[in-house]
């Protein structure tokens, strides 16, 4: 069976999804609509009813078998099928198809009492126990070798299904095990990496605290010790985790395509999930889906929504993703699990459309009595049809109909966000300068100000070709490799506005760090060097902004202050548009810009952590000088407004508590409402506009 590939990025392969979405589902479905079903919680009289409801709400897809090995497989080698027959048909009848998942995320209770080694070891050593989920081992040759066998009767039974439209393996894929099964593993991935235990000590820094190893064999997994553990040992630790995780993936996708060659397969991401480097997962993956869970009461969580989506449309190319999973109203398993109201969940379907989304599914259909999960909302509440929120569950299926022109359909973009697992990995592993400089914090902060004036944005792991991009925007890249800032380099050099943040161009692919001013790599195109970072106090530092950058009017940051992280730097040919005014960098740049020769754009450089008003003006500076404007005029004035251009389709999302009303840039018609819009149109409290432009008017 296939073991874990070497190092480094997965190779991209060939799946049965299109280069355009996935027609194979919604050439004859439109969006897709609908959500978890879990079928064996239920007595046989309620699937039909089920189904019926879900015709009602015009569902037409259900992800089906998530949890359900335990079922499948009551005793070892014993298969019970014969339900699951009966669940497929009952849809079927009503039009519903089917999302059919392996169901290896939650093996049943006896193979983990019968063959311990299959589940996982945390950091500490201890071997944990089956009893809730996602108990396993994604290391273990004997529970692969099940998840194998289950997979395989499944899809041998299922493959030409009529109801069956999609292949779906496991479920949340971000197991960590540390185990003796696991620490061989890594260090066969090791091996596959460095050759020899020479280049393995030298790209560690062995040398330090007296590490040095004599054989592969004396490798541990980075467990519990008495103080920090190695940082390189740590991020080839991070990466392993994640090459793991997508061989498991592979291995059941594999044996599904072997079986079935038509259908597309998936598994549902996480957005910014820590644990696995969704650039090397994404060429593997024949739709890019995600589980996204915004916090109800995170004024901010708008934005960061919206960032997490362009993320799973970048990941494909700029191809239409899914939205696996999403709550309809409030979760279980935060702390203080604040309502949605159905407006909200509304809203938050219609914005994973405005920004590529080809499906919207929730988790789930038919709220659970029992469980964990018996308190998350669902589609279906315990009080039944007769509520509130099954009544907003209707009337966005109805909603989603009318928005089949967006199917396929693309969102262009001419800025493009750096961002990278494997950094973010390395930026926060122990003993740096500051813990508080968090690389999500700097990611949000850089998408805000875009976000807040309508202007589309990818996301890009360094390295790619940027050549298509006017305004590149690095927030923080802690590890740049020579390609990466080469490409960089090239984009500035051509045209476009780079603006660069602080703690980037630190350290190279092993995690050491590049000798030199730095950021070494990019010294030459941002005209300014550095050689000391430097933690702020508590209160900040005042920055004294130029007069070529002061604003003309009074603001928010007439007196901005540097928060967080300083760096000690000094311009080597940059104009320096803000100093630090008091403190260890007192006098010295905190804000650059570097303009370019023979037709090159600028380079800009945030020494430091600055105000969201002045980062702001930083951003707005570098679309400007490009030429870049957001799809909606006077955006920047509506501060819970979205817009965005999908297609020919113009998303106006209102996230504030009162109407609205915005300039409509053509004569068109509201597909939501079938209403004809001229000058301005007004959008509810969270509400939304989906304008098409009429070609029957004239402006």
């Amino acid at each position: 069976m296939p073991s874990v590939q070497g190092a480094g990025r997965a190779a991209g392969d060939v799946g049965s999804g299109s280069p355009d979405g996935f027609p194979v589902l919604t050439d004859d479905l439109g969006i897709l609509y609908g959500g978890d079903y879990n079928p064996e919680q239920w007595d046989p009289q309620v699937w039909r009813e089920d189904a019926w409801l879900m015709r009602a709400a015009e569902v037409n897809l259900v992800t089906v078998g998530v949890f359900s090995w335990a079922r499948y497989e009551p005793a070892p080698g014993v298969r019970d099928f014969a339900w699951l027959d009966e669940v497929l048909e009952v849809l079927a009848a009503q039009g519903v198809g089917v999302d059919l998942a392996t169901p290896t995320a939650s093996p049943p209770a006896w193979l983990g009492r019968r063959y311990p080694e299959t589940l996982p070891v945390d950091v500490d050593g201890v071997r944990l126990v089956a009893g809730s989920r996602n108990h396993f081992s994604p290391a273990s040759r004997v529970y692969r070798d099940h998840a194998l066998a289950i997979t395989r009767d499944l899809v041998s039974r299922y493959a030409g299904h009529p109801a069956v439209r999609m292949w779906h393996v496991g479920n949340e894929l971000g197991q960590v095990c540390y185990g003796e099964e696991s620490a061989a593993r890594f260090r066969q991935w090791l091996q596959g990496r460095y050759r020899t235990i020479e280049e393995l000590n030298h790209a560690w820094g062995t040398a330090v605290w007296s590490q040095h190893y004599a054989s592969f064999d004396e490798i541990l997994p980075p467990r519990r010790t008495v103080y920090h553990v190695n940082p390189t040992q740590a991020l080839d630790f991070r990466r392993y985790s994640s090459d793991l995780l997508l061989d498991l993936y592979r291995e059941q996708r594999d044996l599904v395509r072997a079986v079935d060659g038509t259908r597309p397969v998936t598994t549902n991401l996480m957005g910014f999930f820590p644990l696995a480097d969704y650039w090397s997962w994404a060429p593997h993956l024949d739709v890019v889906a995600d589980d996204s869970y915004p916090d109800p009461g995170d004024p901010g969580s708008p934005a960061d929504a919206a960032l997490t989506g362009d993320l799973m449309r970048s990941l494909g190319g700029g191809r239409p993703w899914m939205l696996m999973e999403a709550a309809v109203g409030a979760v279980s398993w935060r702390d203080h699990n604040l309502p949605k109201s159905p407006a909200r969940s509304r809203l938050e379907a219609l914005q994973a459309v405005a920004r590529g989304a080809d499906g919207v599914c929730y988790f789930q259909w038919r709220a659970s009595r029992a469980g964990a999960e018996r308190f998350h909302s669902a589609m279906l509440p315990h009080a039944g049809p007769d509520t509130r929120v099954h009544e907003g569950v209707r009337h966005l299926g109805a909603d989603l109909r009318r928005l089949r022109a967006a199917v396929g359909t693309r969102v262009p973009a001419r800025v493009v966000l750096l961002f990278d697992w494997e950094s973010w990995w390395a930026a926060e592993e122990q003993a740096r300068p500051t813990a508080r400089l968090r690389v999500l914090d700097r990611l949000r902060a850089w998408y805000r100000p875009l976000w807040d004036v309508g202007v589309a944005v990818d996301l890009a792991a360094p390295g790619s070709d940027l050549s298509g991009y006017d305004v590149v925007l690095v927030p923080q890249s802690y590890l740049l490799s020579e390609v990466a800032a080469q490409e960089i380099e090239r984009a500035a050099r051509a045209g476009a506005q780079l603006v660069v943040g602080p703690f980037s161009g630190v350290a190279d692919g092993n995690a050491q760090v590049r000798p030199g001013r730095f950021p070494v790599l990019l010294r030459d195109v941002l005209g300014v060097s550095g050689e000391e970072w430097v933690a702020l106090p508590d209160a900040g530092v005042p920055l004294r902004v130029g007069p070529s950058f002061a604003r003309s009017t009074s603001g928010d940051d007439d007196a901005p202050r540097a928060t967080i992280l300083g760096e000690l730097l000094r311009s080597d040919g940059a104009e320096v548009l803000a100093t630090f005014a008091t403190g260890h960098l007192a006098g010295l740049p905190a804000l650059t810009r570097h303009v370019l020769p023979d037709g090159g754009g600028s380079a800009w450089y945030l020494g430091t952590v600055p105000p969201a008003a002045l980062l702001a003006r930083v951003v707005g500076a570098a679309l400007d000088a490009s030429g870049v404007a957001g799809v909606l005029p006077g955006l920047a004035d509506l501060p819970d407004v979205e817009a965005v251009r999908r297609g020919e389709l113009l998303f106006v999302l209102n996230h504030g508590a009162a109407p609205v009303t915005v300039p409509v840039p053509a004569p068109a018609t509201d597909l939501l409402a079938g209403a004809r819009c001229r000058d301005v149109v007004e959008v509810p409290a969270e509400g939304a506009v989906v304008l098409a432009a009429d070609p029957t008017e004239s402006p």
